[in-house]
């Protein structure tokens, strides 16, 4: 499938820090050679001894296999990592025992080759759903040729290896001071179309080389992933797939962070949703076919929870997606979503703005309304959109891009 580049993809990948503590490759073991394209689609990241990791996951009740060993070896293991295997391609998802079969066949060739517990081994694979391969072994096979070819990690190729209708490779990264020592962060992520995180998103890895211990890890993780991958969406469904993990090798030479009360670790979380936030936008800036971007923020509500429903009913309306793509700045169809949310509002307090133009005001149209101005923000690439419900002091703010035929151009064909 030849896709068109976005028109957010960055000129380059991004220079990310070289986190330490940890080896990787990447390969091509010949998932999409039924196309006539031969790529990389499989990686390896194998993990210093004491790396701890946290994970979130898809509450998809039809989960991928590799959700779902992940889910058990992030409790059995104790969130200790030794190594992690991403493939594109395949999603491994409804593929009944076959698919059970493919995973204890990798595990199974990660605890040889490299020597480390099955506990600490994460899997996953995006891709076609229901198709499950022909040979078990098909990515077992491929492990001792990635483990051999083990050196600092390629970023970029890495994040090439699990694209599927990306258009980009997508990475951030950042370095921060904490305590005096200095702590990388490195993140990639791939995801462009179902997506509608509900836990995580897409596949997504951070990995930095601070200490911290795995429970703490788990609960920054969570608090992030609700601020940054929570809060997106493209097309309104959430995968079978959904990962985001972070693994910290704790070879950064900091004492490790043991508690919530140390400071560090507000500086740890801090840095970490600054990686996640920074993935999470290029997500929805390659949504499938988008040309513009839209944040949304909904406030005085009655709840976080419920100013969230009400944006989350605002960025996942077609007829606003597609009044965003043809540049119309239709403000009743804002007022459609937020009574469609059947959350609590005050209807004679509901005010809407887009960016700076005030389009409704008092439970109507604004009195100075500007349909040039108000149609002047629609045609940017990237606006917001604020709501006032006049209930409460809840807000909350979700990132969702325009739908165009792009989108049905891109879905249509996934299969061939």
């Amino acid at each position: 499938m030849n896709l068109t580049p976005s028109p957010f993809a960055p000129a380059s990948f991004p220079a990310l820090p070289a986190v330490r503590g940890l080896k990787a490759a990447a390969g091509s073991r010949g998932f999409y050679a039924r196309r006539g394209i031969t790529r990389d689609d499989v990686f390896l990241v194998v993990f210093d001894p004491g790396t701890a990791c946290g994970g979130v996951y898809t509450r998809s009740l039809t989960a991928s296999a590799d959700v779902r060993w992940c889910r058990q070896a992030l409790e059995q293991g104790g969130g200790q990592a030794a190594a992690l295997v991403a493939n594109s391609g395949n999603s491994n998802a409804f593929t009944g025992p076959k698919g059970v079969l493919k995973n204890e066949a990798t595990l199974a060739a990660l605890t040889q080759t490299l020597g480390v517990k099955k506990e600490h081994c994460f899997l996953a694979a995006t891709g076609v759903i229901g198709e499950p391969l022909s040979d078990p072994n098909y990515v077992g096979a491929f492990v001792p040729d990635l483990a051999a070819k083990l050196g600092a990690p390629d970023w970029e190729r890495l994040a090439r290896a699990f694209m599927t209708t990306d258009t980009y490779p997508k990475g951030a990264g950042t370095v921060a001071s904490i305590d005096g020592a200095e702590v990388r962060f490195a993140g990639i992520a791939k995801g462009s179309g179902m997506i509608a995180p509900n836990m995580a998103t897409m596949l997504s890895y951070v990995f930095t080389d601070a200490a911290i211990a795995p429970e703490l890890l788990q609960t920054a993780l969570r608090q992030v992933a609700d601020e940054t991958f929570n809060a997106i969406t493209v097309d309104g469904d959430t995968s079978t797939s959904d990962t985001l993990m972070v693994f910290a090798t704790g070879a950064s030479g900091m004492a490790p962070v043991t508690s919530e009360e140390d400071l560090r670790f507000r500086a740890f979380t801090a840095a970490l949703k600054e990686v996640c936030l920074d993935l999470a936008m290029q997500v929805v800036k390659d949504g499938e076919g988008a040309s513009k971007v839209a944040k949304i923020t909904v406030e005085d509500a009655a709840s976080p929870a419920s100013a969230k429903k009400i944006a989350c009913e605002i960025a996942n309306s077609p007829l606003i997606k597609t009044a965003m793509a043809a540049g119309d700045a239709n403000w009743g169809r804002i007022v459609m979503a937020v009574g469609k949310a059947y959350e609590p509002i005050e209807l004679e307090s509901l005010a809407i703005w887009f960016d700076d133009v005030q389009v409704a005001k008092g439970g109507a149209r604004a009195p100075d309304y500007d349909e040039a101005a108000a149609s002047a923000v629609f045609a940017r690439s990237e606006f917001a959109i604020r709501v006032s419900v006049g209930v409460g002091t809840g807000r909350a703010t979700v990132w969702t891009c325009d739908l165009t035929h792009g989108y049905v151009d891109i879905n249509g064909a996934y299969r061939t």
